[in-house]
């Protein structure tokens, strides 16, 4: 089945998987290329029209990233958004100079020209130093602000607009509705991309990989395995046998659950291996959050290739790797993206491997997987589960890695998200988008009936989020709060400070290592 199509070029923008993630809310089906990649990967895609990302750069700095000749003699839509959319008038013949005064954070803008879509828009995210001074021939303004003269315009003949703002983030309300009408309206996109259709070619693509070859999953018992692991269960059936790995790090309760989940709700053959003690043994004595992530990648799979040889030798590997952990790793074809951190089945991966990997989620968001979880029937509480890391509580549990310590941040996790979930703010619809503990390397002095202790402190963390390559800090009740800071330090033996972490994304990242 093939779809309508965006290609959304890269010029080095971290908010550029927004953008991505906006037009596939319209049901638009696009991708994402790093703005000098080949340019028959990107015109094999077939597109309807380009946008072009923001960036860090200056359309006259030495080295600056171009706008490719084939956007402009494809003849067809364009859309520029900040850096996109100097570059579009820098190569056009319009002016573009560095502004007096640059404009960073929330701006209002004002229609030029009524009867367009940015009448839904009057409060905009900028962040942008140079500024348009003068437009191309053929241009005119749509939309002004206080510091930006022209803060979006178009050439209606040639259908190429474009922005100073950004209308992928959430600061700008009303901004996914300019994305949906570029991709429906300009471009002439058939909103066709949604979870049956996801699903029907995911299907497709992996039986043409695996043929009738024998398949492992890895599970977790997080929503992205699961969901992979039934994805490749609807396409091949009994040649894939599902693993779980017993890391030992893994939150309260969740080996019986993931268990009881793929024997009883899914019907799948489930091979479950506890392989704590190996795990543990790898990581002693380690601290360094990359170095975790490395040992513990490294580790699943020395342990699945094992698996695979008990089990007639599979040639594949089921991975839910999605979208989010490819950009954070800056992955191959992402590599004008600065790393953020390795992901543990991305850029935690070792380099030499018996298996080839099957990923069926890579290039879906959060959201989609959960649609994806929904329409394939898994159930709620699976779909719904708040994410969790692939190195586990080893990156939860700040400092060395240890049982003890591990038990300690275990308790304390349950407690929190118990009292989250009785709360009614855990869940599908419910007011935290993730919520955890994070034991914390760090002792201080305190009073436990009239005796001086010595312990760790613990640290709660809940976000609010729809996308989760931004996050804002969840404002729990002053109440909740209290009740889960008194359970863990009266019930967790060696925690005696809890403190709650009010960092949003950026600067900060969800997890803490």
């Amino acid at each position: 089945m093939s779809h309508h199509s965006i290609a959304i070029l890269d010029f080095g923008s971290q908010y550029a998987q927004l953008i991505a993630r906006r037009v596939r809310e319209a049901h638009v089906y696009c991708e994402l290329f790093p703005w000098d990649a080949p340019v028959e990967k990107v015109l094999a895609l077939k597109p309807k029209g380009f946008i072009l990302s923001g960036g860090p750069a200056s359309v006259y700095a030495v080295g600056a990233p171009t706008l490719p000749g084939y956007v402009i003699s494809s003849g067809l839509p364009v859309f520029g958004i900040c850096y996109g959319m100097q570059l579009l008038v820098h190569t056009l013949g319009g002016k573009v100079d560095p502004s007096a005064q640059r404009e960073y954070g929330p701006a209002e803008i004002q229609p030029l020209m009524p009867g367009t879509i940015l009448d839904a828009v009057s409060a905009v995210w900028m962040s942008h130093g140079d500024r348009i001074m003068e437009m191309p021939p053929g241009f005119i303004a749509l939309a002004k602000s206080n510091n930006s003269p022209i803060a979006a315009m178009g050439d209606f003949s040639r259908r190429y607009f474009a922005v100073q703002f950004h209308p992928e983030v959430n600061n700008t309300p009303n901004g996914a509705q300019v994305l949906a009408h570029f991709a429906q309206e300009i471009c002439g996109c058939a909103p066709d991309w949604t979870p049956a259709s996801i699903i029907e070619e995911s299907v497709g693509r992996i039986r043409t990989q695996v043929g009738g070859e024998r398949v492992l999953a890895a599970v977790s018992g997080g929503v992205d395995s699961s969901v992979a692991a039934a994805l490749v269960h609807k396409a091949i059936g009994d040649q894939q046998v599902a693993v779980f790995v017993d890391t030992g790090l893994l939150r309260q309760g969740e080996p019986e659950q993931v268990a009881r989940t793929f024997r009883e709700k899914m019907g799948a053959e489930l091979v479950a291996v506890d392989a704590s003690a190996e795990f543990f043994a790898a990581l002693a004595g380690i601290t360094e959050p990359e170095q975790k992530r490395k040992i513990v990648g490294e580790k699943f799979i020395r342990i699945f290739e094992r698996e695979a040889r008990k089990l007639g030798d599979a040639k594949f590997l089921v991975q839910g790797t999605i979208y989010p952990d490819v950009v954070e790793s800056a992955a191959p074809d992402r590599d004008k993206a600065a790393r953020i951190k390795s992901h543990h089945n991305v850029g935690g991966l070792p380099e030499h491997m018996e298996m080839s990997l099957v990923e069926p989620l890579r290039y879906l968001f959060k959201d989609e997987v959960r649609a994806v979880g929904e329409a394939l029937g898994l159930p709620e509480s699976l779909v719904w589960r708040q994410p969790f890391p692939g190195p586990g509580l080893s990156v939860r549990c700040l400092g060395e890695v240890t049982p003890a310590r591990v038990a300690c941040l275990r308790q304390a996790d349950a407690i929190f998200t118990q009292e989250l979930a009785a709360a009614g703010l855990l869940g599908k619809g419910a007011g935290t988008s993730q919520a955890f503990a994070v034991l914390l390397p760090v002792r201080s002095v305190g009073v436990m009936g009239d005796e001086r202790t010595y312990q760790e402190v613990c640290a709660i963390r809940a976000v609010v989020t729809d996308d989760f390559m931004t996050a804002d800090w969840a404002r729990l009740p002053y109440d909740l709060l209290a009740k889960v800071g008194s359970r863990i330090v009266n019930e967790v033996h060696g925690i005696n400070r809890v403190v709650y972490d009010i960092t949003s994304k950026p600067p900060a990242t969800i997890e803490w290592e």
